[in-house]
């Protein structure tokens, strides 16, 4: 798979956070987590985020096209690396965009000492998470009756 990851400058604010809630939309509608779903962020929480010296929004680009994104938190200290959040845009899901762009994070920012969660009940994407060498750590967090967020580290 053929990706490179493109730095999102803050003039490309609208159009990510047009990206996130599209890419998100059915999960909000399948579990109703309308507190945290990317789906349900303003703008104006993708801007702060872009401002935050330690949060690197990377397109997902697939030649001239921009397949998905992916947010790395990385503090240059240290500690541990998060992705939060990445995404697929529905035409291009189960191509294998999301791994590529996980390896290509890891050559950016190193391939250690890494994090992420994601809804238990996706069994897709923790199987990707888990694929790609991330463990659970045994913590999760019951949002509602249909959805539980499951941790996961990678050494």
């Amino acid at each position: 798979m053929n990706i490179t990851l493109k730095r999102v400058d803050m003039n490309e604010c609208k159009k990510l956070w047009k990206m996130q809630v599209e890419a998100f939309s059915e999960l909000l509608e399948k579990y109703g987590d309308y507190d945290i779903s990317p789906a349900n962020e303003p703008v104006s929480r993708v801007r702060e985020r872009l401002e935050q010296p330690f949060t690197y929004y990377y397109f997902i680009m697939w030649g001239d096209t921009a397949v998905g994104a992916v947010r790395v938190v990385d503090m240059k200290d240290g500690s541990r690396k998060r992705i939060s959040p990445i995404f697929i845009m529905k035409e291009h899901r189960g191509k294998g965009f999301a791994q590529a762009a996980m390896r290509a994070a890891e050559e950016l920012h190193g391939s250690d000492n890494w994090c992420l969660d994601t809804i238990l009940q996706e069994k897709g994407n923790c199987y990707l998470y888990e694929k790609m060498g991330y463990r659970r750590t045994g913590s999760t967090q019951v949002i509602n009756d249909k959805m539980t967020i499951v941790f996961y580290e990678k050494k």
